[in-house]
């Protein structure tokens, strides 16, 4: 902000004193004149019968009274600018009407108080403002014509008066819609400053569930086999030795698997991955040199999904039915992570051997997952504290589908998730 902006920030914030100042210097300015020039014309009689003008003069304290009554009530010109003009133009108007139509250079207050009222007065007082300038310069007309040796100079003082305040009027109408549009600007550029501050929360509320979720599905899925595979293999020793081995060569490539996976998500996150130092999160290709990030994994991964966990012994199967098309962008993520979770679930809550089937149809109009099994289901015990079920009802609803999970009739649980697809995707 330069020292203009911030004298003119300083001004706005203490308008009364500046005010005040500034009353004070016109008080200086016009005393000495009005002090010098006190009087008027007065209409006297001759000895011949005829009526003549001439300025008589008045007491100096009348003079410095106006004076005072007239520039006091402009400290308060943009603190109260109504009541500031309507006590200015009383005390001139009875100086026109009791002491002398022509007061100089005092009556020039008057613009000032038409200025003031004009800018920063309602519009009712800005019309009362002008009426009483224009009816001012009228009555103005009227008191000089019975003392004026000739009917020009009446006439000619009024029309004077009256375009200096219509000039004066039209300025300030001019600042005025200046002062309203940069408030306008002000109040915009503030309101945008909100808006894109709130915008800035919520896409990091909305970033920090993302991923949160996805966080969850890599850690929880990988980290239920691993402990399923240990706990099995540690059974399964005493009867067969290779039990173990499996087991462990099992856990190898489900870490490697939930590492890469890891890798990928931390990549995205990064800012600058051109400087990234750190092996692994960007890969390298050798021959080229150039960097490539690992694609997310979709809809069409799920058969490795599936092979995964078939290898460590659950009996799952995968079924397809219809054409695949398109997804939108992210779609087909949802879909893999919403059947990651499903079958983490089965893993932990399911109970021994459960059978497990993983439906992925395409209808017209959606694209329907459905992972059931015939395990303990609701019946398992839960913490409460898992964020499974949460997280798949938020992708889906992101993408407006449908989520419901619950026990199936007969025994065991399904989840069963419907994501639309746009028409026209082939």
């Amino acid at each position: 902000m330069s020292w203009w902006e911030r004298l003119l920030a300083w001004e706005d914030e203490h308008r009364f004193a500046v005010d005040c100042l500034i009353a004070g210097a016109l008080l200086l300015l016009v005393l000495p004149g009005s002090l010098a020039a006190k009087g008027g014309f007065v209409s006297v009689t001759s000895s011949s019968g005829l009526k003549v003008a001439r300025y008589a003069f008045d007491s100096r304290a009348v003079a410095a009274l106006q004076v005072v009554a007239v520039v006091v009530p402009l400290a308060w010109r943009r603190v109260a600018p109504t009541l500031s003009a309507a006590l200015v133009y009383g005390v001139l108007l009875v100086q026109m009407l009791l002491v002398t139509p022509v007061a100089l250079p005092l009556d020039f207050l008057v613009l000032v108080a038409l200025y003031s009222a004009t800018v920063h007065g309602p519009l009712w007082a800005r019309r009362a403002a002008l009426w009483g300038a224009i009816a001012g310069s009228g009555l103005l007309t009227a008191l000089l014509l019975p003392s004026s040796p000739d009917v020009t100079t009446p006439f000619a003082a009024g029309t004077f008066a009256l375009l200096m305040m219509l000039a004066v009027w039209a300025f300030a109408l001019a600042r005025r819609s200046r002062m309203l549009r940069l408030e306008a600007l002000v109040d915009r550029a503030r309101q945008a400053e909100v808006d894109r501050d709130r915008q800035t929360q919520l896409a990091t509320a909305a970033e920090r569930a993302r991923i949160a979720r996805e966080m969850h599905d890599i850690v929880a899925h990988s980290l239920s086999v691993v402990i399923a595979q240990a706990d099995g293999g540690r059974y399964a020793a005493t009867t067969d030795p290779a039990a173990p081995t499996h087991a462990l060569e099992t856990i190898g490539e489900i870490g490697r698997a939930a590492l890469t996976d890891m890798r990928r998500l931390l990549g995205v996150l990064r800012t600058d991955t051109a400087h990234d130092d750190a092996p692994g999160i960007i890969t390298a290709t050798p021959a080229t040199g150039s960097l490539a990030v690992a694609p997310q994994p979709a809809e069409g991964d799920l058969e490795d999904l599936v092979a995964q966990l078939r290898a460590t012994g659950m009996r799952v199967s995968l079924a397809r039915v219809g054409t695949p098309r398109n997804l939108p962008p992210g779609a087909g993520l949802t879909v893999y992570r919403i059947a990651q979770e499903s079958l983490t679930n089965v893993l932990k809550h399911a109970g021994p051997d459960p059978n497990v089937t993983v439906l992925l149809a395409w209808r017209p109009e959606s694209l329907l997952l459905e992972v059931a099994d015939d395990g303990r289901g609701a019946a398992a015990d839960s913490d409460g504290r898992g964020q499974g079920l949460v997280g798949m009802r938020e992708r889906t609803t992101m993408f407006g589908g449908t989520l419901s999970a619950g026990p199936r009739p007969g025994g065991g649980f399904r989840v069963r998730a419907e994501i639309p697809t746009p028409r026209g995707t082939s």
